[in-house]
């Protein structure tokens, strides 16, 4: 079965927490802060194989969790990383954040490997925060938590050539004359259903990759009939063999069916209808008056299209058909894997924070609070203490008076709630990094 679009849950694992702990050894009976930091989270990684051509895989597993890092340990001992996980993905694969719509990795190379999202941070043990003045601290961060996306796959077909035409002209046929394909042939409509790849050998030292995109129907460019699902997958061929049932053997007229899939190209994308294309006149055998396939000739050529009669059944005309597409290969640069529309994400600077007022609560968002309340331990007095100093050193108090809070009034911190306090004569010797 071919699959080209799936939805999947993705988290990296959370840091371990930082130790509180301190040396105890005979002749030692003071022994300084020995806590060890937490582990770092595992990371989520996408990697494209090229031994994969669908999502198929996905169908059976959807969540995609990393291990957190284990906490620190005494004598100052570091915590275990967490193992990272990579997704394998077939080359062709565009990775979207499902809520943001951002593009973020765009698969097209062997073994290229995008990071996802990171493992959160270790806490720090108490062994970091000891000073001058604290000797002996009490406290040790949190681990920072893992990040969560829920995020789209999709799919489109990587194909130097595909190949373009109503149901029932021979696309199927031609493939399978020309590669090692072997798509369904029947001698009924939408046989083909599926994308499928092929590869052309022309001699030892030439090949291509051609695609046998299922038949596209009048209004395909607006989702009618699979219209979506086929279209995005001739985005990426550099050349396009449009097929036509010269023979007209099902009744169709082959230059109307001509300008109408042209015409859908054109509505779905101005770039798409700028590829290079030729025509390939199918089911030669069956043409009794030589007169037909000359008028058709005329008619393409003095559109400006190069135009080769074939029979895909018994091979006739197919090789001068292949070279001219390899021949418009060399011509044609390499594709520039672009999105349509970029999705412009702001990123706040670092030391930039958010107050947004909602119903007497201040609310306060940014990285590095987000962060500092994520790695704080409420539940230790001293490590409590430490979280109001960072947060006034980092500025937020002056930032909430501009807004105009009053003393008691409230303030959120990623969902941490407490009471303001003005304390105008503040001042700090640490030298504690916040």
């Amino acid at each position: 079965m071919f699959i080209d679009r799936v939805k999947i849950m993705v988290a990296s694992g959370a840091g371990g927490d930082g130790m509180v702990s301190f040396r105890r050894e005979k002749y030692v009976p003071r022994g300084g802060p020995s806590g060890g930091d937490g582990g770092k989270g595992g990371s989520i990684y996408v990697r494209a194989n090229k031994e994969l051509n669908t999502l198929m895989h996905f169908r059976r597993k959807r969540k995609f969790v990393a291990t957190k890092g284990e906490n620190g340990g005494a004598k100052e001992m570091y915590g275990k990383n967490g193992e990272d996980v990579t997704i394998e993905v077939p080359l062709g694969t565009m990775v979207y954040d499902l809520q943001s719509h951002e593009l973020l990795a765009d698969m097209i190379h062997d073994g290229q490997t995008v990071l996802l999202l990171k493992g959160g941070h270790g806490g720090r043990g108490n062994s970091h925060f000891a000073t001058s003045a604290v000797r002996a601290p009490t406290y040790a961060e949190k681990g920072e938590p893992g990040e969560q996306k829920e995020l789209q796959l999709e799919l489109k077909v990587l194909a130097d050539v595909g190949l373009l035409g109503f149901p029932s002209v021979g696309k199927s046929s031609l493939i399978r004359k020309v590669s090692g394909a072997r798509p369904e042939v029947a001698a009924y409509h939408f046989t083909t259903l599926t994308p499928g790849l092929g590869v052309v050998n022309l001699d030892d030292s030439r090949s291509f990759v051609m695609a046998d995109i299922p038949g596209l129907i009048e209004g395909a460019s607006e989702g009618v009939g699979l219209g979506y699902e086929f279209l995005r997958h001739v985005e990426r061929s550099k050349v396009l063999i449009h097929v036509l049932d010269a023979a007209g053997s099902e009744g169709r007229d082959p230059i109307e069916d001509f300008h109408t899939i042209n015409k859908e190209l054109a509505i779905y994308s101005p770039v798409l209808a700028q590829k290079k294309q030729i025509v390939a006149a199918n089911k030669i055998d069956l043409i009794q008056d030589p007169k037909v396939l000359e008028d058709l000739r005329e008619k393409i050529e003095g559109e400006g299209y190069q135009f080769f009669p074939i029979c895909a059944l018994n091979s006739e005309g197919l090789k001068p058909l292949l070279e001219a597409a390899w021949k418009i290969l060399q011509e044609v640069p390499d594709i520039s894997f672009e999105p349509d529309e970029k999705t412009i994400v702001y990123e706040a600077p670092k030391n930039e924070f958010i107050v947004e007022k909602i119903d007497d609560i201040y609310y306060v968002k940014g990285k590095r609070v987000e962060k500092l309340v994520s790695m704080t331990d409420f539940s230790n007095t001293v490590s409590l203490r430490r979280f109001e100093k960072a947060w006034r050193f980092m500025g937020i108090d002056r930032l909430l008076k501009k807004q105009g809070i009053q003393e008691g009034d409230v303030v959120d911190l990623y969902g941490v709630e407490f009471s303001f306090t003005d304390e105008k004569t503040h001042t700090t010797n640490e030298s504690e990094d916040f």
